[in-house]
């Protein structure tokens, strides 16, 4: 090849770069994203999705933070696992894919996660947040989602359920993570769980997909995941992130969020008044509580019903 043609095959242009978002972004627009600055927590399962969407967004500035390394059974969903990355940090890797898709990004790294000592950091001049972290992983998204309300700074959390994505915004002055789940110290890390997973799924039509219900163990922090759900689910926080980046009008936040399942064609706009002390809520809690003592074989039919 020759030498002037490589170059310009290696040459980086954002304009160009990103030139295909015009359409749906103005021009204007999107110089204002790449302005913008997201913090995202875990690179894993979904967080991982979200880092190249963002990029391919042409979002300009990054905060990410992860501790952990990818492994054999992260294959089946995670954007940076490959045969080629076993045993290699999910944030080296993701930031390496972030820069491979647009060079002229800035990205902050935490390789040691979120924590008390470096939250302030994590969260210093970003202009959204966006939950990556594992479901299981309660006490770290509690504080950011908290430090994200003292802030002011939107949070938006997508969870890929089964083959689908259940939707949350948490904006500025409007209801607060923490009340919407209903969270105190007092509960277990099992109960904040099914506080977590009602508040997400008040509908339960991603259960109907579900065929191995041994897999779906909520008090041993265990549920299985496909890859379909964690696209769908960085699709949809993409979406909110460009609307409130923008500043494109209304969007939905807790206490009402959405909850889209493709196996079964199924949308369902939730809501969810007073948040954690509604009592439908509480009740819903109950039942998960109740059933997961039961088993499986109890939960297939008592969910679908409610």
């Amino acid at each position: 090849m020759p030498e002037e043609s490589c170059e310009r095959k290696m040459a980086f242009n954002y304009e160009r770069a990103f030139s295909r978002n015009i359409g749906w972004a103005t021009i204007e627009e999107q110089q204002l994203l790449r302005g913008k600055k997201v913090a995202i927590a875990g690179m894993g399962g979904v967080g991982g999705h979200h880092a190249v969407n963002l990029a391919r967004l042409g979002v300009g500035s990054f905060h990410l933070a992860d501790f952990d390394e990818f492994e054999v059974h992260n294959m089946n969903r995670q954007s940076g696992c490959d045969m080629s990355t076993l045993g290699q940090r999910k944030l080296s890797v993701m930031s390496d894919r972030v820069l491979a898709i647009n060079p002229e990004a800035k990205i902050s790294a935490f390789p040691e996660g979120v924590n008390a000592k470096n939250i302030d950091a994590f969260l210093k001049d970003v202009d959204i947040y966006v939950d990556g972290l594992d479901a299981f992983v309660l006490d770290v998204r509690r504080a950011v989602f908290q430090g994200c309300h003292e802030r002011g700074i939107p949070a938006i959390t997508v969870a890929p359920v089964g083959m689908g994505a259940a939707l949350m915004n948490f904006m500025p002055k409007k209801m607060s993570f923490e009340k919407f789940f209903g969270f105190d110290d007092s509960q277990t890390d099992v109960q904040k769980i099914f506080r977590f997973v009602c508040g997400m799924t008040p509908s339960f039509i991603h259960m109907k997909s579900l065929v191995v219900r041994q897999r779906f163990d909520l008090s041993n922090k265990s549920a299985p995941s496909t890859s379909m759900g964690c696209y769908l689910a960085a699709g949809v926080a993409g979406t909110e992130v460009l609307k409130i980046l923008l500043d494109r009008g209304p969007v939905i936040c807790a206490p009402r969020g959405l909850h889209f399942d493709s196996y079964s064609y199924c949308t369902r706009r939730t809501w969810m008044p007073f948040g954690g002390s509604n009592p439908i809520f509480n009740l819903k809690v109950k039942l998960l509580e109740y059933l997961s003592q039961k088993g499986p074989a109890s939960q297939k039919k008592s969910l679908r019903q409610s």
